[in-house]
């Protein structure tokens, strides 16, 4: 067998794992659920969903752990310096690699993604919204969805709650009211709110289907969504300059790789709003998924330089991907 490289990325709605020969064509491609540390059911249920991403993707590709020569794992709930050494000691035991991989906050492999030497920033915004830096010493900051929640759920956590206002009199009419209502097939704002947060309701997965209309209310014009994508933006955008500031990018020209699901919607003005707070950041779209960076860092680590045309040639298909 080919020695071959892997690569994961993990985050609270799906954890995709990738592996390539090391020409770059991509051999092998597994999903699973939910990898946060933070977020999934539990820390045994997280680190069991990286594995199967990973055992998945070296099924595919005919191969077994002991034929990778070097792995990167992009996975979100990688905040602090005790979950990095869980991980770092946790996944090779159960997914059987012989070698210590890289583990990186999910905002990082992005920046991989989207670059060609791994240096710059990120924003990935999907459930949650988190922003990292990256310089030429491979030195790292990133910030979660701590200090400020950002992303889709908060988005539309902030939509509801406005919505709420409104039918309650302490707030501004706005068009979420109808959009919401629409979403969910429920006739009134208060039945809504019932719905959402009655015991046994639709629990938190379901706040985050409201987060597209928001984006498209604040495009048709409606204030109250357009306040709340702006405030978004400003969080998301201070903070990829304090990652920048904190890895020595910042007074110069930086790549803003923009990352995740909620920037694949039309609307412009959730990245016109970050960029904003961005002195000399440029903003690029990821020629890859951020799967495809966790995979080039392990291409880095092994030393190799990966076929970047053989890598997007063999890529799996975008439902691999998506959401």
């Amino acid at each position: 067998m080919t020695r071959l490289l892997l690569g994961v990325d993990g985050g609270n709605t799906k954890t995709v794992g990738l592996v390539a020969g090391r020409d770059g064509a991509i051999l092998g491609a597994g999903r699973s659920g939910n990898s946060d540390l933070y977020n999934a059911p539990s820390v045994d249920a997280a680190l069991a969903s990286v594995a199967a991403a990973a055992t998945q993707a070296l099924s595919a590709a005919g191969a077994s752990a002991a034929d990778v020569d070097a792995a990167c794992f992009s996975l979100a709930g990688a905040d602090w310096a005790e979950d990095f050494a869980l991980l770092r000691q946790e996944l090779p035991a159960r997914i059987g690699l012989t070698s210590e991989p890289l583990v990186v906050n999910d905002a990082v492999g992005p920046i991989r993604a989207g670059t060609p030497d791994g240096v710059g920033t990120a924003v990935v915004c999907g459930t949650y919204g988190v922003s990292s830096g990256r310089n030429a010493a491979g030195e790292v900051f990133h910030l979660g969805f701590w200090p400020d929640s950002c992303g889709a759920r908060p988005l539309a956590r902030e939509a509801l709650a406005a919505v709420w206002r409104a039918d309650l009199g302490y707030g501004p009419e706005t068009s979420l009211t109808r959009r919401a209502l629409e979403t969910y097939a429920v006739p009134d704002p208060l039945g809504l709110l019932h719905e959402l947060t009655r015991r046994g309701g639709r629990g938190a997965e379901a706040v985050d289907r409201l987060a597209p209309a928001v984006l498209d209310e604040a495009d048709a014009g409606d204030k109250v969504a357009a306040a709340i994508v702006a405030g978004q933006g400003r969080i998301l955008g201070d903070q990829t300059q304090a990652c920048a500031e904190r890895v020595g990018l910042a007074g110069g020209e930086f790549p803003v790789v923009l990352a995740g699901g909620v920037f694949r919607h039309p609307s412009r003005l959730l990245a016109e709003a970050l960029m904003q707070r961005i002195p000399g950041g440029r903003a690029v779209r990821a020629a890859h998924e951020p799967a495809v960076g966790a995979l080039l860092f392990a291409f880095d680590r092994a030393g190799i330089a990966a076929d970047e045309a053989l890598l997007r040639a063999t890529a799996p298909p975008a439902a691999t991907y998506a959401t």
